[in-house]
């Protein structure tokens, strides 16, 4: 059984980030909402409450259920789990002149405790409190203090259990690393030994195991998570598994055809359905990017079900559902406001009847690619941009038609081959062309002409969470506007985005 450390997520806009630094250590982490977790059984070496927006003295604070934890498993509080833990045990936070935001110093460091071993006196950490634990309770000891605040971090005497007001997750506490390894591995126990090859070889024998000699029917798209995921299940079910690539017409250039061999290639048995016509045709006159997005979803699920319907016997869906999404579902924030609607989000028609098997359910984007490579993908797979499920459609602005989707397919080929030619893909997160719904006036030979405009995006992300456009060099693109405007016939302008996510976001719609 897979030893595995727990953070139970108190609002947080950390919490993930917490998770990702232990998995980057190769121990095994999960997150639970703080009001929505099991007993822990042996598998669980150690707990890790959260920070929130809340105060400890607000009405509907997070109060996270610590029974079956304290005292009897080790315990970290970042933030406000420090503050919680003081507060519920009797000590006293409050508001106070003392509360600290950004960078500081620690001026006492406890180096005998086991939390802070190795970390230099006088180091860095990320404040963001506006409370401060101000008396700690009974057989709390200090073992850390700023200049302001003397209860940065106690421990509990007899106890493994440590609170921290300040955040080791993020990079501007510079040993904040340390610090949680010291607590992974040196107060927990947990051994260094997840790794991309160890979460293949546990995956492979949990689905022979669940889906014994049952069929597998997966949506696979040319992506890197759907890609990994028929890998997985090829590699347990073998030829038991059968994939559809389903073309709704609104893939770059050529894409459906190239992808559908490079499936061949890795041994996947692929269907693929060159549905393009009935996408068009479907969203003839939708220009609302909500509705696009609605209308390729739903036609793709009835293509879908149409073709699962002939492989006869399926029992299984299989889905590239990464760690994200599953987090995001049981979030103790419940779901997001909705910005934007998956394309393939929505529910499947009763009639499917079909069980779900998510392979890559408990990894991070990043963690999806590290196996990925440890599979045997190639660089084409594993360095492909991330591409929006509803594809073209939501990246030309206003009415999808044929011509326009021409229009955009070219633009797109002469960017990210423009990129490629100049080394520049792999160090772009994402990149792509977006068809505006205006025209501009602009001059070729010695005609006037009144035709399209586009933007280019470039952007460097980690998970798509945050993004940060990329400062592409000014003769590269250059080279990219010359090739757009003079090859493509219908498109007089070329505009480059430079926003930043926040506030917009990384796709147009």
């Amino acid at each position: 059984m897979q030893k595995k450390i727990w953070v139970l997520d108190c609002g947080s806009q950390y919490t993930q980030l917490i998770a990702r630094r232990i998995r980057e250590m190769n121990v095994y982490c999960e997150i639970y909402p703080y009001n929505n977790f099991p007993a822990p059984d042996s598998s669980v070496k150690g707990v890790i409450v959260s920070g929130s927006p809340f105060s400890v003295r607000d009405e509907h604070a997070p109060q996270p259920n610590l029974a079956d934890i304290k005292g009897k498993l080790p315990l970290l509080g970042i933030c406000y789990g420090a503050q919680y833990l003081a507060h519920r045990y009797g000590g006293r936070v409050q508001v106070s002149d003392k509360r600290e935001y950004g960078g500081v110093n620690l001026t006492f460091v406890d180096e005998t405790s086991p939390l802070l071993r190795q970390i230099g006196q006088n180091t860095q950490v990320w404040m963001s409190h506006g409370d401060t634990i101000e008396a700690l309770p009974p057989h709390y000891s200090v073992i850390a203090s700023t200049q302001k605040v003397q209860n940065t971090a106690y421990q509990i005497k007899g106890e493994a259990t440590f609170g921290i007001q300040f955040h080791p997750e993020v990079v501007h506490t510079t040993e904040g690393k340390r610090l949680l390894q010291n607590f992974v591995v040196n107060v927990c126990g947990c051994a260094q030994n997840w790794s991309p090859d160890s979460f293949i070889e546990d995956t492979v024998l949990e689905l022979k195991e669940k889906l014994g000699s049952d069929k597998v029917v997966l949506g696979i798209s040319g992506g890197l998570d759907s890609t990994v995921t028929a890998l997985l299940l090829h590699r347990a079910i073998g030829d038991r598994l059968t994939s559809i690539f389903v073309d709704h017409g609104l893939l770059r250039k050529n894409e459906f055809l190239s992808v559908l061999q490079s499936y061949k290639e890795l041994g996947l048995q692929v269907i693929g359905v060159d549905a393009a016509d009935i996408f068009l045709s479907r969203l003839a006159g939708v220009e609302d990017p909500e509705r696009k997005r609605k209308v390729i979803g739903s036609t793709f699920i009835d293509i879908f079900d149409e073709e699962a319907k002939k492989i006869t016997d399926a029992k299984w869906l299989g889905q590239g559902t990464i760690y994200p999404d599953v987090i995001e579902s049981i979030s103790v924030n419940g779901p997001s406001q909705t910005i934007k609607s998956h394309h393939n989000v929505g529910g499947l028609p009763d009639s499917m009847k079909l069980k779900i098997v998510e392979p890559l359910r408990l990894l991070f984007k990043d963690e999806v690619r590290r196996v990925g490579k440890s599979l045997g993908l190639p660089d084409s797979f594993l360095q492909r941009h991330p591409f929006p499920g509803p594809g073209l459609g939501i990246r030309i602005l206003g009415e999808v038609t044929k011509e326009r989707v021409r229009l955009l397919q070219e633009a797109d080929d002469h960017f990210i081959s423009t990129l490629r030619d100049e080394g520049l893909y792999n160090s772009v997160w994402q990149a792509g062309v977006i068809l505006l719904p205006v025209k501009s006036v602009g001059v070729t030979g010695d005609e006037r002409t009144y035709e399209n405009v586009v933007a280019l995006r470039a952007v460097d992300s980690t998970d798509a969470m945050t993004a940060e456009w990329c400062r592409l060099p000014y003769d590269v693109l250059a080279k990219v506007s010359n090739r757009i405007i003079h090859h493509v016939r219908g498109i007089n302008r070329v505009v480059f985005d430079i926003s930043s996510k926040p506030p917009a976001t990384i796709e147009w719609e």
